[in-house]
């Protein structure tokens, strides 16, 4: 089955589980001629902006700045994954500056003609019924690797402490739903040549490559 969006321009949703390997992914799928719309890309420059880092300031103390005065990501998460009220007043600020900022982006791609354009946004499932973005996608791939796998990545690149995969995943779609929920599935357990050959087939079939 070949994707044929209305105007020309493919939208592509990466699924996964933390640390699965989404956001190679992505750049993979998008190539030289797409464009990829990252998620937690734009959530830091949402929350480096200006407004955004007075509110901090103000809600939570500079504990959540780092030396720099930027936002301090690993520590606005150690707040707010363990006080719920703490999280929906973040997201109250950082979800609407995000969702603007990608239909800015799918808007800017389609008058461009990028195609494809792929979406790399972690809670595409979990916050559609906010931003819709899951209903955009021509069609949705979801990156499989094992939770040991998944585990080791996180401690060796992100620095996290062992079982804060799991820890954050409650709060996520489970990953055999979002498995479901997709297309594609592409294994991330091997290695970058097997995932780039892995990339091409789906390209192929969707008449893409």
């Amino acid at each position: 089955m070949s994707a044929l969006a209305r105007d020309g321009t493919v939208v592509i949703g990466v699924l996964g589980g933390i640390a699965s390997g989404k956001s190679a992914v992505a750049r993979l799928l998008a190539g030289a001629r797409g464009v990829v719309l990252d998620a937690d890309e734009l959530a830091q420059e949402a929350l480096d902006s200006a407004p955004v880092l007075a509110r901090l300031r103000a809600a939570f103390g500079r504990g959540v700045l780092d030396r720099g005065g930027r936002a301090d990501r690993e520590a606005l998460a150690e707040l707010v994954f363990g006080d719920p009220e703490a999280k929906r007043l973040l997201e109250s600020w950082i979800h609407p500056l995000v969702r603007e900022r990608i239909v800015a982006g799918l808007a800017e791609a389609r008058a461009a003609g990028r195609a494809p354009v792929v979406l790399d946004v972690p809670l595409l499932l979990e916050n559609d019924h906010e931003h819709g973005l899951a209903s955009s996608c021509d069609f949705l791939v979801f990156v499989a690797a094992g939770a040991a796998e998944r585990e080791r990545r996180a401690v060796a690149t992100r620095k996290w402490r062992p079982g804060e995969v799991a820890r954050r995943e409650v709060a996520q779609v489970p990953p055999v739903q979002k498995r479901a929920r997709a297309r594609y599935v592409i294994d991330n357990d091997g290695s970058l040549s097997e995932l780039e050959s892995a990339v091409r087939r789906v390209l192929a079939a969707e008449g893409l490559d």
